[in-house]
C-alpha cells in the first residue's frame, strides 16, 4: 500500500478519538505506519497498542485534499451535495464518499470512493475555492441547499437550510439568491424559509 493509501485509511481511522493497533490492521495500516504517525505527531500512544488522535485538523486536511484531487481529475467536475455541505459546514453527515457533479450528457467516469451525479445547468451557482494548493470548482452554498432538496432526503435538506439561515461571522445568508435558484430549479422552498425566519 502506498503512503497516500495509508493516509486515506488513517483519515478514516482517526475519526475515532481513540483506536487500537487492531483497528489499524483492519483498515490496512501496519504497526510500522502507526509508529510513523506517532513520529509525525499526529497520534499519541496512550497504552499498549492503543492510540489517541492528537490533531484532528491533519485528518481533515488529508480528506479535503483527496476531494480536491478527485474533483480535478474529472473533466468539468464540480463538488456538490454531501461533499459541498460538509465543506461549508452545513451538515452533520459524514462524507463517506466524494460527491461530484458532471454535465448531464457526459459519460460518468469511474473513481474510487466517488459518487458521480449528472446534472443539468451545471454552471448555475458554480464557484471556485482553494483547497491546499489547488483551485477547485464547487457549487455555492445556495445552489448546494437547493440541490439537497432535489437529490437528498428532506431531513438533511432542512437541517442544511436551518444552519444556513443562522447569521454567522463567516458569511451572510443570501435569501434572494436562494429563492432565485429555487425558482430556476422548481423547488418550493419558500414555506420552509418563512417558517425558519419568523
Amino acid at each position: 500500500m502506498k503512503k497516500s493509501k495509508y493516509l486515506k485509511a488513517f483519515a478514516a481511522l482517526a475519526k475515532k478519538p481513540v483506536f487500537s493497533a487492531k483497528d489499524g490492521r483492519k483498515v490496512g495500516i501496519p504497526a510500522r505506519m502507526l509508529s510513523y504517525f506517532c513520529s509525525k505527531g499526529w497520534i499519541e500512544r496512550v497504552g499498549r497498542g492503543v492510540y489517541k488522535v492528537k490533531d484532528v485538523e491533519i485528518t481533515q486536511t488529508i480528506e479535503w485534499e483527496d476531494l480536491a484531487v478527485t474533483a480535478m481529475s474529472i473533466p468539468d467536475g464540480v463538488i456538490c451535495l454531501i461533499s459541498a455541505l460538509c465543506y461549508y459546514d452545513l451538515t452533520d453527515e459524514i462524507m463517506r464518499e466524494f460527491w461530484i457533479a458532471i454535465p448531464h450528457p457526459t459519460t460518468s467516469p469511474k473513481r474510487e470512493n466517488t459518487r458521480i451525479v449528472r446534472m443539468r445547468n451545471i454552471t448555475i451557482g458554480q464557484t471556485t475555492v482553494k483547497i491546499g494548493k489547488q483551485k477547485v470548482r464547487i457549487f455555492d452554498r445556495e445552489r448546494t441547499i437547493i440541490d439537497s432538496f432535489r437529490y437528498l432526503d428532506k431531513e438533511i435538506s432542512l437541517k442544511a437550510l436551518q444552519v444556513y439561515l443562522r447569521a454567522d461571522k463567516s458569511f451572510k445568508p443570501n435569501i434572494k439568491k436562494l429563492i432565485e435558484y429555487a425558482r430556476l430549479f422548481r423547488v418550493n422552498i419558500t414555506p420552509y424559509i418563512m417558517a425558519m425566519t419568523v
